[in-house]
């Protein structure tokens, strides 16, 4: 049983990744186009040669990249810093006083989480479903 449930599991894993990959950059594109375009949820927009315009076109490029699957690993790494940059400079602003460093605390789980996400899925690449892997690459 064990083993049938690991050859399962073992079948699952490229699809699954390959879902991931896609969900995963296709929310992070929504912040973008949330501070670009204000949409969804209307609201404020930000300047495009700001910090948050910079941000936001690095969360709606690279996160469309990575939903394909083009140029996977530089756009992966490229939002992964940018949230890293979040986490530090909009979250944490390294205060330590009442655990503010805590993503619980600080409010940062989301930025924690996209980072290391964005990390791990720049050094495994696109794999299937992908245009890298059309293109008869990984990366």
């Amino acid at each position: 049983m064990r083993r049938r449930l690991a050859e399962l599991a073992g079948r699952a894993e490229a699809p699954a990744f390959a879902v991931l990959r896609i969900v995963a950059g296709a929310l992070f594109s929504f912040h973008g186009m949330q501070k670009l375009f204000g949409w969804p949820q209307g609201g404020h927009t930000a300047e495009l040669l700001s910090q948050l315009g910079a941000a936001g076109v690095i969360e709606l490029g690279c996160g469309l990249l990575v939903a394909v699957g083009l140029f996977t690993r530089p756009a992966a790494f490229l939002a992964s810093g940018e949230m890293a940059v979040a986490y530090f400079q909009g979250h944490w602003k390294l205060h330590f006083a009442n655990d503010a460093w805590l993503p619980v605390v600080n409010r940062g789980e989301l930025a924690v989480i996209y980072c290391f996400l964005f990390l791990f899925i720049a050094a495994h690449g696109a794999d299937v479903a992908s245009l890298d892997a059309a293109r008869g690459r990984r990366s």
